[in-house]
């Protein structure tokens, strides 16, 4: 890599954002380390300053000599660990003590149980439920088809099956994951927060159902058509047809209205951030796929610059929009303590509205399309910075005092690995958007990178946070925080696996091609990190293993035998066979 590439501004941005997170880690550690040694040392030097002032005025030779023979035998003195407890066996003659067995070594520190909530409606409990089980089977399905992808790139000849095939796969890999899983996640969660920080009971349960069934009929039957070859051939992520998308559309209309109305009935005065977030995602989803499939303007360079509207659009004013309005709410609520700022909340709000919405076109930099629309494009980019950093600002400044609570949480490490790859990846697409960063990275593996940095960096940590967070308040049980520990590190070490090596390799591969170099040598020399893709890509994999054993145990009805109750039943009736009890 020469000095002209290193001094690129965007690379430049790229590793600063990437080694931000571990330096402010390592900085924050030394400082603290330091700062307790001192602390320590300077205490324990002053004590023993003024020890040793009081014996120097006080002792005689004799009391010296006694002193030290008595400060010799404290030394060697040893606890035979059995002070307070004697040597007998325990024993409780009157029944009023409960005698533990000698703990075993723990494996996972333990963390806090979900605190009880205010009772929820069963019947919207259970909606909420099939959105979270729905959305889960759709990640497991969708990541699946994105794991044999990622095989695929080190075993392309794995199989020869036109249904198979990697440009069919690969789509039904993208829509089944945006559509199934995160869109269902996303709503599921929304069918909490709605009625809850609105203080009332949902509009219409019905249309929950509806919905419900209208998307996961829509990604069903997407899936079967892309696998046939049935596609809209539109552009990314609007592979499927029209017919499907509309099933989709109709289902978040109904959410809309359903959020809208419920809203309108609130028994609060103000209508609380989330909410904002909420329905604007809402109303931003059903315009861009409107703008995407009515075919007016679907021709020429006009469909090249609505591609690049819907795409971009979808992925920040639908699902990155909706899942900041599930963080506003539930990680206040998991803290303890209120939204840092509001007004930085609103600011967020309203200049992600204002520059998101500009910056679809970045991604056709160079092409045929009017340069001012590039241009306009990339300063939208840039102006994504004051939404960025003011939501990153209202997030951080919300764990101010609370902290120690991160050590003793499940659902506050993906609250705040979410938030750093929110500040760090939306500021790589600013990075990636210059015209000399879009040239080297550009149509390379570095957008394969990026797209999962934010997509699942984002939104699959603060679904998976809010999920785990919610769960518990409508089951009553909580998972084993040993898979729960799982889940969280194969995901984050998984996803750094895959996006950092595919984002060097790309920086490499994008240099070979402004020396003119041959096609087929960017291909070799992605081999390795097309490797570290799938070994990434399978860490990632194996954590949805995880996320959907966890989802069983917080969801599964179990029959367990309470062994005081099954004795005393046996005794009373000894005839009956004895059932497990619920």
């Amino acid at each position: 890599m020469n000095e002209s590439t290193m001094s690129n501004p965007g690379i430049i941005i790229t590793i600063i954002l990437l080694l931000l997170p571990i330096l402010l880690g390592i900085v924050i550690v030394i400082l603290k380390v330091m700062g307790t040694i001192r602390q320590a040392k300077d205490q324990q030097q002053l004590e023993d300053a003024d020890k040793l002032a009081e014996y120097l005025g006080n002792l005689s030779k004799e009391e010296f000599d006694k002193q030290i023979v008595k400060r010799k035998a404290a030394l060697d003195f040893q606890l035979s660990h059995q002070e307070l407890s004697g040597k007998m066996p325990p024993e409780d003659e009157k029944g009023l003590l409960h005698i533990n067995q000698p703990p075993g070594l723990p494996i996972v520190a333990a963390k806090k149980k979900a605190l009880a909530r205010p009772h929820i409606d069963p019947k919207l409990s259970k909606l909420i439920i099939w959105y979270f089980l729905s959305a889960t089977a759709w990640l497991l399905f969708g990541t699946t088809i994105g794991e044999y992808l990622g095989i695929k790139f080190v075993a392309p000849d794995a199989d020869h099956i036109s249904w198979l095939s990697f440009g069919r796969l690969r789509p039904v890999h993208t829509n089944s994951v945006f559509w199934g899983w995160a869109s269902l996640g996303m709503l599921g969660l929304g069918y909490y927060i709605i009625p809850r920080v609105s203080n009332t009971k949902l509009a219409n349960l019905n249309y929950g159902w509806y919905t419900l069934g209208l998307i996961n009929f829509a990604v069903l039957i997407g899936s079967i058509c892309l696998m046939a070859g049935i596609n809209n051939g539109g552009g990314e992520y609007r592979e499927y047809i029209w017919p499907v998308m509309l099933m989709f559309a109709i289902g978040i209309v109904l959410t809309l209205i359903n959020f809208i109305q419920t809203i309108a009935r609130r028994t609060t005065k103000e209508i609380y951030i989330s909410n904002w977030y909420i329905v604007a995602s809402i109303i931003f989803a059903i315009v861009i796929t409107i703008v995407a499939y009515v075919p007016n303007w679907q021709n020429g360079l006009g469909e090249t610059i609505i591609q690049g509207y819907y795409m971009h659009q979808g992925v920040g004013m639908w699902f990155m929009l909706f899942t900041l309005g599930i963080v506003y709410y539930i990680l206040p609520q998991q803290l303890n303590k209120p939204i840092y700022s509001y007004s930085l909340g609103i600011l967020a709000f309203w200049t992600q509205i204002l520059f998101y919405t500009l910056i679809g076109t970045h991604h056709f930099v160079f092409s045929s399309i009017p340069w001012w629309l590039q241009t306009v494009a990339i300063v939208g980019s840039a102006g994504m910075v004051i939404p960025v950093i003011a939501g990153t600002t209202n997030f951080i400044l919300t764990f101010k005092g609370a902290w120690y609570k991160i050590s003793d949480s499940y659902t506050l490490p993906f609250f705040l690995v979410g938030i750093l790859f929110y500040f760090t990846g939306s500021l790589q697409g600013t990075a990636e958007a210059f015209r000399s960063a879009n040239l080297i990275w550009h149509f390379t593996d570095f957008t394969v990178a990026h797209s999962h940095l934010t997509m699942y960096g984002i939104i699959c940590f603060f679904l998976w946070a809010g999920i785990y967070a919610i769960l518990p308040r409508l089951t009553g049980k909580e998972a084993p925080q040993i898979t729960v520990g799982a889940h969280f590190w194969l995901a984050l070490i998984g996803l750094l696996f895959y996006t950092i090596p595919l984002m060097y390799g790309s920086t490499l591969k994008g240099l070979l091609w402004m020396d003119n170099k041959p096609f087929i040598e960017g291909v070799v020399l992605m081999a390795p990190y097309w490797l570290w893709r799938a070994i990434g890509g399978s860490l990632m994999w194996l954590s949805h293993l995880f996320f959907a054993y966890n989802i069983y145990q917080m969801v599964a009805t179990r029959k367990e035998v309470d062994i005081q109750e099954t004795a005393i039943r046996k005794l009373t009736d000894p005839v009956t066979p004895i059932q497990p009890i619920t």
